[in-house]
């Protein structure tokens, strides 16, 4: 199941962003975060698979929701214009991001290419 992140858990778990000014990822698992808002249609049309690649990849990869409209600071630190965005954030590395409801297989493709889950 994704988990919802607030500015504070987002600090803990992903990026301290008031300590650090170079991106430092503080997960153990890669990540995927959907920044979403609960009016936003094609939002609604990820969340469901989100979660069933949260639970197809328990143990290995974490799956994040932000709601921009809770969250409006991390949306204007990530410039998060549009939405439902995406990032998928490796456990080295800089976070890649994708814009729009991705289709499953693209979901799948990403966290096999750019985080390296199998």
């Amino acid at each position: 199941m994704s988990e919802r992140l607030t500015k504070d858990t987002f600090k803990d778990k992903v990026f301290d962003f008031e300590k650090h000014t170079e991106w430092k990822y503080e997960g153990e698992l890669p990540a995927i975060i959907d920044f979403y808002a609960d009016w936003c249609g094609p939002c609604k049309m990820v969340a469901p698979v989100l979660d069933e690649l949260a639970a197809k990849y328990e143990g290995k990869l974490k799956v994040y929701k932000v709601n921009t409209d809770e969250e409006p600071e991390l949306s204007a630190m990530f410039q998060i214009q549009s939405i439902p965005t995406i990032f998928f954030v490796p456990k080295e590395g800089e976070p890649r991001f994708a814009l729009g409801a991705l289709p499953k297989k693209e979901l799948e493709r990403a966290i096999t290419e750019v985080l390296g889950v199998v």
